[in-house]
Parts: structure tokens; C-alpha cells; sequence
């Protein structure tokens, strides 16, 4: 019998737990763009890593003078 109230206390701390933690996500606005989450793959595009700048020649000559 001991171990059954047992068991329901620490499921009615469980339940208030998670209750206290759905309410403040609720006053946090947690929940606030919950739509917009699943378009969010689409809107950001793989970037391509930036080129290195190229070098310049400093010793006169250049590419095109060949």
C-alpha cells in the first residue's frame, strides 16, 4: 500500500512539472511562431563558402602581356 502512494505522488509531481513548464512557455510566447518553423528548410539556402581574393602580381608583369 506504501508503494502505491508513492506512485501517485511522484506521478501528481510529474503532471504539476509538466504543467509548469507548458505555462511558461505559454507566457514566454515559446509557441509564438510555431507555424512558420516548418517553412524555415525552404527559406534558408545552402550559402557557397567565400573565395579567398585572388593575389595580385607585384612584380610588374601581368597575365596579359603574354
Amino acid at each position: 500500500m506504501e508503494l502505491t502512494w508513492i506512485a501517485i505522488v511522484a506521478s501528481l509531481l510529474m503532471g504539476g512539472g509538466a504543467l509548469l513548464i507548458f505555462i511558461w512557455s505559454v507566457r514566454s510566447h515559446q509557441f509564438k511562431s510555431f507555424e512558420d518553423v516548418k517553412y524555415q528548410v525552404f527559406w534558408s539556402d545552402p550559402q557557397e563558402p567565400p573565395k579567398p581574393p585572388q593575389k595580385e602580381q607585384q612584380n610588374g608583369s601581368s597575365t596579359q602581356d603574354k
